[in-house]
């Protein structure tokens, strides 16, 4: 068995793109796990100040990161990602430089759930 790799990520949303941006979170952790790529551990969705989203989720293995990159579902994904958001640094988030960083829980209702077989998942 693979060992999973927790993330963090920050989205910034572009002008007018926050609802946009929370329908694309809505689905992203569960087209990575219909594609056998993300772990089943909920997301965890918060808010900055700035109103940037951070995400943390869990991928299946290093080997589903790199899969992803491959995987036609995976990049039409990232490309509304893209079309309603930028990737930030954690560290360009003011509450980053806190000792404990408090972020503003985001309460998400995810899409259902579509795990492939066993043996298609990335390991």
């Amino acid at each position: 068995m693979s060992i999973t790799r927790l993330v963090i990520v920050a989205y910034r949303p572009k002008p007018g793109k926050d609802e946009v941006l929370l329908s694309e979170l809505r689905d992203h952790v569960q087209l990575l796990r219909s594609e056998g790529l993300a772990a089943d551990r909920l997301p965890v969705v918060m808010r900055a100040k700035d109103g940037t989203l951070i995400e943390m989720f869990e991928w299946a293995s290093p080997a589903a990161m790199e899969e992803a990159h491959g995987n036609p579902r995976v990049q039409a994904m990232w490309a509304r990602f893209a079309a309603c958001c930028d990737y930030a640094p954690l560290n360009t988030l003011a509450e980053t430089a806190d000792l404990f960083a408090a972020f503003e829980p985001v309460h998400i209702q995810l899409a259902p759930i579509v795990q492939p077989d066993v043996d298609k998942r990335a390991e």
